[in-house]
């Protein structure tokens, strides 16, 4: 029987996932439950799970350690997207990026847009990169979540996907 060379072998990201809204708990946060499963069911592991309030302060705090972290390979955020000034996602996040993937907001917007016509204008999500750490933002809704791992996430993550993806960087990292 043949061995698996390297390149065969799927790498499993380590991702930490950051609910960010006022009110939710671990009993309420469907969004974060959905990712966490989501990321296990696709060969990854949950790195770490948290829920912040939407307080940009609080948002960069949590990021910041784990984007310090050798244990966190990508960070996905739900929550605090939103067109309400309360909202503090995008402004939190931004600055820390070193490199946005401006074509992951487009693109998510694109697959809101065929999910749920005109009101995708307000769909807003957030990718790029911190100190070799990804970082995708995406709204709270539990669809969101579900419309941005589905559609995007889930096959950029895997190593396999062709002709590529964001999971390969991380092959020989570890």
């Amino acid at each position: 029987m043949k061995s698996l060379t390297e390149a065969d072998r799927k790498v499993a990201l380590r991702i930490a996932i950051l609910t960010i809204h006022d009110t939710r708990n671990a009993e309420t946060d469907s969004s974060g439950r959905y990712l966490a499963q989501a990321v296990t069911d696709s060969g990854h592991l949950v790195a770490a799970q948290a829920i912040c309030p939407d307080n940009r302060y609080a948002i960069r705090k949590q990021l910041s350690d784990w984007i310090l972290s050798e244990d966190v390979h990508a960070i996905i955020t739900n929550g605090g997207t939103g067109m309400r000034d309360k909202n503090a996602t995008l402004a939190a996040v931004r600055p820390l990026f070193d490199t946005e993937i401006a074509g992951f907001g487009e693109l998510f917007r694109a697959y809101s847009f065929a999910d749920i016509g005109s009101s995708g204008l307000q769909s807003n999500a957030l990718g790029g990169k911190a100190n070799n750490t990804l970082i995708f933002c995406l709204p709270g809704a539990t669809s969101a979540c579900r419309l941005g791992w589905e559609k995007i996430l889930r096959e950029q993550f895997d190593s396999h996907h062709q002709p590529c993806n964001f999971a390969s960087a991380y092959a020989s990292r570890d």
